[in-house]
C-alpha cells in the first residue's frame, strides 16, 4: 500500500488555530473575531438563526445580603443562698445574635442579546453558506453566515457539519492499458470539513489505498491499466470516510467502429466569431437596482433559406449574478454567474457554473445548481445576493435553489439530467483527443451530491483512434447521446453509449458530413429534442439542426436547417424537454426559450 498526503495547512484552518489561540488568551469575547471568508457545510440538525448577536450593557437590581451583631436582653432567673435557704430572682443579661439582612441595588452589567429570530438553519441544507467572522458566548462560537451570496445574521457552530467527511462511496473505472493519468482519487470527494465546519482544500486531505494489485501515487492518482479493487480512506483531523474503487476486468469494453457513412451537406463556408474577437464582459459580483435587469431579451434568426423570422429566442429567466459573498477569491468558494452547460428535465433547472476562464483547465471544477423552475420569477432572481429582496421573499427563492459542493465538471457542457440524477461528463476540452479514459459523474437531485462515478472508453478499433466527448445529452439513466468532431475527415459523428450495471457499450449511430463551421469554432451547447428526434448543436451564435434518426423519425446525420442569431453573445449550452428548446447566454446570465423554430 502506498499512501498519498499533502500535509499542507489551508490558510482557513491557519487561521482558525490562531483564532482558537485568541480566544483561549482574552476573556473580552465582545468583539468579532475575523477569519478568512470560507464555506461551511451544514449538518443535519438545525438551530436557530438570528439577525444579531451584540453584547449590551444592562442595568439589574441585584439582591444582597448583609450580616450584623444585634444586641438584645433576656430574663432569667437564676437560684441564690440567703440564711441557708435557696432563693430565686429575675436578672436581665445582654446576649448578641447575627441578622441577616436583605436589600436591592441597580448594578451595571454585560449581557449577550440575540436580534430577531429570522429562521431555522435546516432551510440552508442546500445552500452555498459562508463565513468570515464568528463571537463567543458562554464559550460556544456564533458564526456570522452568508447564504448564496446574501449576509444573513449568526447560527451556533453546531449547525455545521463539523469533522465530517462525505465521499463518493463507490467508483467503477474502465480496464484502460492506454490511461497515461489514472483517475483523480480528490474527484470522489464532495466534502471534507475541519471542527468547525469548514471546507477543508481537498489538497489537505490525507488519501489512501489498500489493495493488493492497485496502488494511489504520491500525486493521488490511481491507476487503471489493470483490474482490481481498492478501498480509498479520506482523513482530515477527526473526519474520515472511504470509498470502495474498482478496476473492471474486460480491457476490451469500449472498443468499437467509426463506420456510418456521414450524410453529405451542402452548405457555404459559414464562420463566426471567437470570444476573444468581442470585448472583454463580465458579470458583476454585486448586484444593485441599476444591474438588475428589467425586461426580457428577444432576438430573432435568419435561417439557412433565408428567412429572416425562423426562430426566435426569449428569456425566460434571469440567473443570480452570483451564489456567493463578495471577496470569493479562491475558487472552493466562489459560485460564478459564468455557466457553461445547461439541462432541463420537468421543471428542474440544472447548471454547470465554473468561473471565467477555468473550463481550459485539466481538472476544471465548478458548482452545480438546481433552480425549481416552478418558482422561478424571471427578473427578482438577480437579487438573491443582495439584500434588496424582503427576507421572506428571499427565504422563499432560497428553498427552491441547491448548490452542489465543489466539484470537477471539466468543460462544463456535457450536463443532462433525469427525474432523480444529473449527470456530468468531465472531461478536458484541451486533450487533443488523447486514449485517456473518460470521466461520468452522477449526482442525486435530492441532495446536489456526487454518488457515483465511472470511467468508461470510446475507441474506433484501437487506442489509435480514440473518441473523446466534450458535448453530450442525456437520454436515461443508462444512456448517452455523445457529440465528436472528427476534424481530420471532416465530419461530426454521433455516439450511443449505453451502461449496463456498470460497463458501457459505444455505438456510432450518425454522421454528418462537414465541419459546419469552417473557422474551427468551439461547440457551445449539444442536445438531442426526442419529441422530434433531432440533434441542436450551438456555435457562439449560430444553431444547427440536425436529423438523429434514434426514434426513425429523420434520416441520421442529415442537416435540416441552421439558425444566424445576432446576440453578440456566446451561446452557453443548450437542454430540451418534451419538445421544448432552451438556450443559455451569459453576461448577464440567462436562459432563454426557443420559438417559432422552422423545419
Amino acid at each position: 500500500m502506498r499512501r498519498f498526503a499533502l500535509g499542507m495547512m489551508t490558510s482557513a484552518a491557519l487561521m482558525a488555530g490562531l483564532s482558537s489561540q485568541v480566544q483561549a488568551s482574552s476573556k473580552d469575547y465582545s468583539k468579532r473575531t475575523k477569519t478568512d471568508l470560507v464555506t461551511k457545510i451544514m449538518g443535519d440538525k438545525s438551530y436557530q438563526v438570528y439577525s444579531s448577536l451584540k453584547l449590551e450593557e444592562v442595568t439589574k437590581k441585584v439582591k444582597t445580603k448583609t450580616k450584623k451583631k444585634k444586641k438584645y436582653k433576656v430574663k432569667k432567673k437564676i437560684a441564690y443562698k440567703k440564711k441557708g435557704k435557696t432563693k430565686y430572682k429575675t436578672v436581665k443579661q445582654v446576649k448578641y445574635k447575627w441578622v441577616t439582612k436583605t436589600a436591592y441595588k441597580n448594578v451595571k452589567k454585560k449581557e449577550w442579546k440575540f436580534g430577531k429570530k429570522l429562521t431555522k438553519s435546516a432551510g440552508f441544507r442546500y445552500a452555498h453558506v459562508q463565513s468570515k467572522s464568528y463571537k463567543v458566548k458562554d464559550g460556544k462560537r456564533y458564526y456570522y453566515i452568508y447564504v448564496d451570496g446574501r449576509p444573513v445574521g449568526y447560527v451556533n457552530e453546531k449547525a455545521f457539519a463539523l469533522s465530517k467527511a462525505n465521499v463518493v462511496s463507490q467508483v467503477s473505472l474502465v480496464n484502460n492499458p492506454s490511461d497515461s493519468v489514472g483517475f483523480n482519487a480528490e474527484d470522489a470527494i464532495n466534502y471534507v470539513t475541519d471542527k468547525h465546519g469548514s471546507l477543508v482544500d481537498n489538497d489537505s486531505v490525507e488519501i489512501s489505498c489498500k489493495s493488493a494489485k492497485l496502488h494511489i501515487s504520491d500525486t493521488g492518482y490511481v491507476s487503471s491499466k489493470k483490474a482490481g479493487t481498492a478501498v480509498l480512506t479520506f482523513k482530515y483531523g477527526k473526519a474520515k470516510a472511504t470509498s470502495k474503487l474498482t478496476v473492471r476486468g474486460d480491457a476490451k469494453e469500449g472498443i468499437s467502429s467509426a463506420n456510418v457513412t456521414p450524410v453529405k451537406t451542402d452548405l457555404p463556408e459559414i464562420k463566426t466569431w471567437s470570444a476573444s474577437d468581442m470585448a472583454s464582459i463580465s458579470s458583476s459580483s454585486t448586484i444593485t437596482s441599476e444591474d438588475a435587469v428589467s425586461s426580457s431579451h428577444n432576438y430573432w434568426a435568419t435561417n439557412m433559406s433565408g428567412n429572416s423570422k425562423g426562430a426566435d429566442i426569449e428569456t425566460i429567466f434571469y440567473h443570480p449574478a452570483v451564489l456567493s459573498a463578495p471577496g470569493s477569491s479562491n475558487l472552493e468558494a466562489k459560485v460564478s454567474s459564468a455557466v457553461q452547460g445547461i439541462d432541463f428535465y420537468d421543471n428542474d433547472l440544472v447548471t454547470s457554473n465554473l468561473d471565467l476562464g477555468q473550463a481550459d483547465n485539466r481538472e476544471a471544477r465548478g458548482h452545480m445548481v438546481y433552480y425549481n423552475m416552478r418558482r422561478v420569477k424571471k427578473y427578482n432572481w438577480q437579487l438573491i445576493p443582495s439584500k434588496m429582496l424582503s427576507f421572506n421573499t428571499w427565504l422563499s427563492y432560497i428553498k427552491n435553489i441547491k448548490v452542489s459542493p465543489y466539484m470537477k465538471l471539466g468543460h462544463g457542457q456535457s450536463v443532462g439530467s433525469t427525474k432523480k440524477y444529473v449527470y456530468v461528463l468531465a472531461n478536458w476540452n484541451r486533450s487533443n483527443n488523447w486514449s485517456n479514459s473518460q470521466e461520468l459523474l452522477r449526482v442525486k437531485k435530492s441532495t446536489m451530491k456526487i454518488d457515483k462515478i465511472w470511467t468508461f472508453k470510446v475507441w474506433n478499433g484501437s487506442d489509435k483512434y480514440p473518441r473523446i466527448f466534450l458535448n453530450a445529452d442525456v437520454i436515461d439513466d443508462n444512456t448517452l447521446i455523445a457529440l465528436f468532431h472528427n476534424a481530420s475527415k471532416h465530419r461530426y459523428e454521433y455516439w450511443k453509449i449505453s451502461r449496463s450495471g456498470d460497463s458501457f457499450k459505444a455505438k456510432e449511430v450518425g454522421a454528418t458530413g462537414s465541419d459546419l463551421i469552417s473557422n474551427s469554432a468551439e461547440v457551445q451547447g449539444f442536445v438531442w429534442d426526442s419529441a422530434y428526434d433531432v440533434y441542436y448543436i450551438a456555435f457562439n451564435d449560430y444553431l444547427f439542426k440536425i436529423g438523429a434518426g434514434l426514434d426513425g423519425e429523420t434520416e441520421a446525420g442529415k442537416l435540416l436547417n441552421y439558425y444566424k442569431f445576432d446576440t453578440g453573445r456566446e451561446f452557453e449550452g443548450l437542454g430540451s424537454y418534451k419538445g421544448e428548446l432552451y438556450v443559455n447566454l451569459n453576461h448577464p446570465t440567462e436562459t432563454l426559450k426557443v420559438d417559432h423554430i422552422t423545419k
